[in-house]
């Protein structure tokens, strides 16, 4: 009889760690998974990045990425994982073009202004990355909002003046310069403006002219304003840049699961 008990237990233990071997296999598996994905603006030949977990099935919302003036940078590739940890698939699209990363801040300024002064080539160029992203045989999209970070912020609230079918958008320290004031009647979701009190790229002048574009059009907005705070704090250099940082990103989170219904 004990003999028996003996077997019958080394089975379950044996049985038990089998299992234990399948979860530990499945998780191994179900890795965040990313890839390039090259499409075009006209001629003009980009390639954006895609970050997602495999793991998921099912369709889920998809959430544009617009880079700051570094591009395709190392904080980029971190932020948009970062996003995609949150269970969207994320596409930080490419405003550049394929292959074109700034080597010094010289070189950011000179792209920017191309962009900043040619608003037209600016719009068609984060509507070539919505639709890359909205291609994506894993993406549901009716679920979709973007996220732009500096320059992105800009073109971000060019894109929505479009009235791209974003359910919201998120400015991280963006800056906010020469829209068309009557455009934000076009915007179709939500707005939210993440800004440092005391930024001196786009100072609080700047950040109430487009509060009041968005009132006049009724846009359904929220403005986050974190005290002590200057430009690009999602790389702090001091507490109340670390506190920022912080903060923006639970703003961030709870924003796109109230926008996109998860």
């Amino acid at each position: 009889m004990n003999i028996a008990r003996i077997k019958i237990a080394s089975l379950v233990s044996f049985i038990l760690a089998g299992a234990a071997m399948v979860l530990q296999a499945g998780a191994a598996q179900a890795a965040t998974k990313t890839q390039w994905i090259d499409y075009k603006q006209g001629a003009t030949a980009l390639s954006g990045y895609l970050i997602y977990d495999d793991a998921v099935q099912a369709r889920r919302p998809g959430v544009l990425m617009i880079h700051d003036r570094s591009g395709f940078s190392a904080n980029t590739l971190k932020d948009a994982e970062m996003i995609a940890k949150l269970g969207y698939v994320v596409f930080a699209e490419d405003i550049f073009g394929k292959g074109i990363v700034p080597k010094d801040v010289p070189e950011m300024t000179r792209l920017i202004t191309i962009y900043n002064t040619d608003r037209p080539l600016m719009r068609a160029r984060a509507l070539a990355g919505l639709d890359a992203l909205k291609a994506q045989p894993m993406v549901d999209p009716t679920k979709l909002a973007g996220i732009g970070y500096c320059f992105g912020g800009t073109t971000g609230i060019e894109l929505i003046e479009t009235g791209a079918p974003l359910l919201g958008f998120i400015s991280v320290h963006g800056s906010f310069n020469n829209f068309t004031p009557e455009a934000a009647k076009n915007i179709k979701g939500r707005v939210l403006i993440l800004h440092g009190a005391e930024d001196p790229v786009a100072p609080m002048e700047e950040v109430n002219a487009v509060v009041s574009q968005l009132r006049a059009a009724k846009v359904n907005f929220e403005l986050n304003l974190y005290s002590g705070t200057t430009h690009g704090f999602t790389q702090p250099q001091n507490p109340s840049e670390v506190r920022a940082d912080e903060q923006y990103k639970v703003a961030m989170a709870r924003f796109f699961k109230d926008v996109l219904a998860q």
